[in-house]
């Protein structure tokens, strides 16, 4: 038999060709990620993406660490603006609103394939609420949290408080407050009682306190506000009181950066913080520590926190479409119960919390779960029509109310009226 050289050649020319094409082809995406809290959370993210990679040699993945939330959302317009916006990112869950008054984002229903509306059932309620608006879900949670109580058991002890037994309402946390601060011979304070952060997330803290006052702080369609509300007012009036009138907490503004070494270093023996540091805390801290709902007045309640998934609408159908695909394997039960084990933020469905590795977790580190159970109480993030300057005029309120120049009602009153005047024109 005559073998054809010339054509065993010219077929296998066209198989290395045609492989060469298909990787050639492989669709790349850019995928702006904010960094906002402490630990290895890029190194964690650069070895999901490498196996991810692994598995879809097809689909490239370039994560861009673009500094906080607040910097990734700036970034990603500029580049939108510019003509090179990414492909996807995680944002905050709260910027949805702006996204869209932007007509940067596609409904992620829309792209997610025929399967697509029984994956986005099986995320937390709570997690989706900041993500679905007119019937439609725009993003999908994966870096999320909500605010929880840390405590110093060690300091409970020592102060003749049961250290199984943290404050469960406001009145609580004061009182036990005043027994947890401790002062040197002369007088100065070496520990104060609890420290809520006012920089950079004021909002945030305000609108925890709110909700426990039984008062929202938005409603759904996102064009209206109730900051100077008489409960919002009161909230804001306790956090304040906590420093000018009972004198458990530090007087004027408390970073949120460094809050996590205040009490890492026991200079406060309770603190407010997302449930994202708790891996950071876990590995940081040389004394025994406890986990806690945030305590009630009306009601227990913390706001969800954090960023989700959103896909760029300028990116190619094709690239949405390998955007899912990444999605959906990053929030898969392994990974998202992974995410959760290494930093301490809330996976996002119930069915990471069924793996072996997350049972094992728990069953040895009960403070784990503590954020996913406030879930029950948790309410959706303050998310309106031009978020970055609603979050900027609240912050500066609680800035205001916190170092004395305006008291609690002068700076809700402040809050809310430009926040009326920024939102008029959604109405």
């Amino acid at each position: 038999m005559k073998v054809n050289t010339k054509s065993l050649l010219t077929a296998g020319l066209m198989t290395v060709m045609s492989l060469g094409a298909s990787v050639a082809h492989a669709v790349d995406l850019t995928m702006y990620y904010p960094v906002a809290v402490g630990g290895p959370v890029t190194k964690i993210i650069d070895d999901m993406v490498q196996r991810f990679q692994k598995e879809n040699p097809d689909i490239k993945v370039e994560a861009v660490y673009a500094g906080n939330y607040t910097d990734t959302m700036t970034k990603a317009m500029t580049a939108m603006k510019g003509g090179q916006p990414p492909q996807l990112s995680v944002l905050f869950s709260t910027d949805l609103f702006t996204l869209m008054d932007e007509k940067a984002i596609v409904p992620i229903d829309e792209i997610a394939g025929a399967d697509g509306k029984a994956w986005l059932e099986s995320f937390y309620p709570a997690f989706m609420e900041n993500g679905r608006v007119e019937g439609k879900t725009w993003s999908v949670p994966f870096q999320r949290s909500t605010i929880v109580l840390y405590y110093n058991k060690d300091a409970f002890k020592e102060a003749g408080l049961d250290p199984e037994k943290p404050p469960t309402t406001w009145a609580e946390m004061a009182e036990m407050s005043k027994k947890l601060v401790k002062k040197d011979a002369s007088g100065n304070v070496s520990r104060w009682g609890v420290e809520i952060p006012s920089t950079g997330y004021g909002y945030w803290m305000l609108q925890a306190l709110a909700i426990e006052n039984g008062q929202k702080l938005m409603n759904e369609a996102g064009n209206k506000v109730f900051f100077n509300e008489k409960k919002s007012v009161e909230a804001l009036q306790y956090w304040v009181d906590l420093a000018a009138k009972d004198g458990v907490m530090p007087k004027g503004a408390i970073e949120w950066g460094t809050l996590r070494t205040d009490f890492l270093e026991g200079k406060t023996a309770m603190m407010w913080h997302t449930t994202g540091n708790l891996t950071a805390v876990k590995e940081g801290a040389k004394f025994d520590f406890g986990v806690a709902m945030l305590p009630a007045k009306e009601r227990r309640g913390s706001p969800t926190g954090g960023g989700n998934f959103y896909v760029f609408k300028s990116a190619t159908p094709e690239q949405q479409k390998a955007a899912v695909t990444f999605i959906r394997w990053m929030t898969a039960p392994e990974r998202s119960a992974e995410w959760s084990i290494k930093t301490g933020y809330v996976a996002v469905t119930p069915a990471a919390y069924e793996t072996q590795a997350m049972k094992d977790y728990v069953k040895g580190f009960p403070q784990a779960v503590v954020a996913r159970d406030q879930l029950e109480h948790a309410v959706a993030e303050l998310s309106v029509h031009d978020n970055g300057r609603i979050y900027k005029i609240v912050n500066d309120s609680v800035q205001a109310a916190v170092t004395g120049t305006q008291s609690p009602q002068e700076a809700l009153d402040s809050a809310q009226k430009q926040s009326e005047r920024v939102l008029s024109r959604y109405k």
